[in-house]
């Protein structure tokens, strides 16, 4: 579980996260949603530590994130997973290389010990006959699995989620939504997920907060965000075609 009570964050004297307090769930897919700028990324940014925030606290599992505690740090970014937007593969690297990388750099396994976990997770992500090929030569959907993989082999207790579904058609997203669904609840991680995506925020949204210009004005779950009263989430909700549809279907 991650809990921020009362983060700020400002840039230059303009205030981009503004008093946000939020509970991350622990075996929950927790979304992130709002109109391009309206603090999403920033927000990641601050829950990872790589932005000082300004005001408030962060709390990893009740334990105070300090940026000046180094062997904190160095503990908790061997219990992060992250699957970046562009899912960031080195390219000069093979598939199994890429997944690898994290375990060389935070574990003490051996290399054939690097190996079989790199397979297990492979495995798990339901890739097959990749494991030497160059992210050149594998799909976008491959590339998003090959990202999962990658970061969840170190068993992490937390995994955060970028756009996941950016630059992925619509068959393959939901389908790279369910895996990141699947894998919180059997290793019980607290996942937190940045996303525009409706369709992902009704697939897997089970919490969900809303940012507008920097402030949590809504969160609830994918059950709740379709009966809200919210006028701002109303129109953030059924901006699209589909949801409009879904809308004056619910009206008859």
């Amino acid at each position: 579980m991650i809990t921020v009570k009362n983060i700020s964050k400002s840039f230059e004297n303009i205030k981009i996260i503004d008093d946000i307090s939020a509970v991350f769930e622990k075996g929950k897919t927790n979304l992130i949603i709002g109109q391009s700028g309206s603090g999403k990324t920033v927000l990641m940014k601050c829950l990872l530590g790589l932005f000082d925030i300004d005001e408030g606290e962060i709390l990893y599992d009740s334990q105070k994130f300090k940026k000046d505690n180094i062997s904190m740090i160095s503990d908790l970014r061997k219990q992060i997973g992250m699957v970046f937007q562009g899912s960031a593969l080195f390219d000069s690297m093979s598939v199994i290389e890429n997944i690898i990388f994290p375990l060389r750099m935070f574990s003490n396994k051996t290399d054939s010990e690097m190996i079989i976990r790199a397979r297990e997770v492979i495995k798990r992500v339901d890739l097959k006959d990749v494991d030497h090929k160059f992210p050149s030569e594998i799909s976008g959907g491959m590339k998003k699995r090959v990202a999962i993989a990658r970061a969840i082999v170190l068993n992490p207790k937390y995994l955060f989620c970028d756009e996941p579904n950016s630059g992925l058609d619509p068959k393959t997203a939901i389908i790279i939504d369910k895996l990141i669904q699947e894998i919180t609840i059997e290793y019980d991680i607290t996942t937190v997920i940045n996303t525009h995506d409706m369709n992902s925020v009704m697939e897997i949204g089970d919490k969900i907060i809303f940012l507008v210009e920097g402030e949590k004005i809504w969160e609830g779950t994918n059950k709740e965000i379709l009966n809200t009263d919210d006028k701002m989430i109303n129109d953030f909700v059924y901006s699209s075609e589909l949801f409009k549809k879904v809308k004056l279907i619910q009206k008859k």
